[in-house]
């Protein structure tokens, strides 16, 4: 159902915390500009638990507005079933393409809890839903054994895998063939997941560089690996950027200054400082100095 380059877009703010639409246009019409396949909204590059319910389906809108019938997901990241359910039901009055559901990221939930709690939100909403596995973020695995129930449901259509550990996209296929879409969620094992067969991209740094995210993923469906590789090996390290604590700062710094955009982030969060940033700001300026010609595809 759901392929290619799917931004997890940030969230822009202005200084004084409110949301900030113009900036927010901006930025994901260039996203839609390189070619990406569709954005998220409001997951953890997102910010999207740190905005309340009418903010995230504010932020749900523009990304709807910029991507012109192609698909607009809503993350959902509730710690209560129940609050889940009434942000799924309002995304689906909406008219959102989708949701990604990610498991109560404060009680740590068991197996028949994911998969009730998981199955509850989508009913609510009733749209395609990707789930958002993320056992090192958020400490519950929805494994590929769970997958097997899930796929009874047809609502479910897709996994964002983020367990960090390349072996699981495999599983996935071993287990449940194709039945779901398969998503690389860790920035710096994408081309690697495409290679086991992941056939999208839920990517963070494509916030700052867009045209080399897509084109990683074009030059690949065309066979042209070598050419890929090239434009990931530059890529590399600024995609482990994307796999830290700070990720949001990271990927917002870089987005500053790859198109000129703000750093501003949601309390408790900080902008980065002291040797933390530095040492970020000199693999996104050492990036730049270096940046490839892409090829055409």
């Amino acid at each position: 159902m759901w392929k290619g380059i799917l931004p997890a877009v940030t969230t822009k703010f202005t200084e004084a915390g409110d949301l900030d639409f113009r900036e927010m246009e901006r930025c994901y019409a260039l996203q839609m500009a390189a070619g990406v396949d569709g954005l998220i909204a409001c997951g953890s590059l997102g910010e999207g638990p740190m905005m309340n319910h009418d903010e995230r389906l504010d932020v749900l809108k523009t990304v709807q507005q910029a991507t012109a019938g192609k698909p607009a997901l809503l993350t959902i990241c509730e710690a209560g079933t129940r609050e889940a359910c009434r942000l799924a039901e309002r995304a689906a009055k909406q008219g959102a393409s989708g949701l990604m559901i990610v498991p109560s990221p404060i009680y740590f939930t068991n197996r028949d809890e994911t998969i009730l709690n998981l199955k509850t939100i989508a009913a609510a909403g009733g749209l395609p839903v990707m789930i958002y596995s993320n056992r090192v973020a958020y400490r519950v695995d929805v494994t590929p054994e769970m997958m097997v129930e899930l796929a009874e449901d047809k609502l479910f259509v897709a996994i964002k895998e983020s367990s960090d550990d390349i072996r699981r996209t495999t599983e996935i296929f071993n287990t449940v063939g194709d039945r779901f879409d398969v998503f690389t969620g860790v920035d710096n094992l994408a081309f690697e997941a495409f290679a086991m067969g992941a056939v999208g991209w839920v990517a963070g740094l494509v916030v700052a560089f867009p045209k080399e995210t897509v084109a990683i993923w074009r030059l690949l469906e065309q066979g042209r690996r070598d050419e890929a590789l090239k434009i990931y090996r530059w890529f590399r390290p600024m995609l482990d950027l994307d796999v830290s604590t700070y990720l949001v700062q990271n990927c917002k710094l870089a987005e500053a200054l790859a198109i000129g955009t703000n750093e501003h982030v949601r309390g408790p969060r900080r902008p980065l400082s002291g040797d933390v940033r530095a040492r970020a700001e000199k693999i996104v300026r050492d990036a730049l100095a270096t940046r490839p010609d892409l090829p055409n595809y």
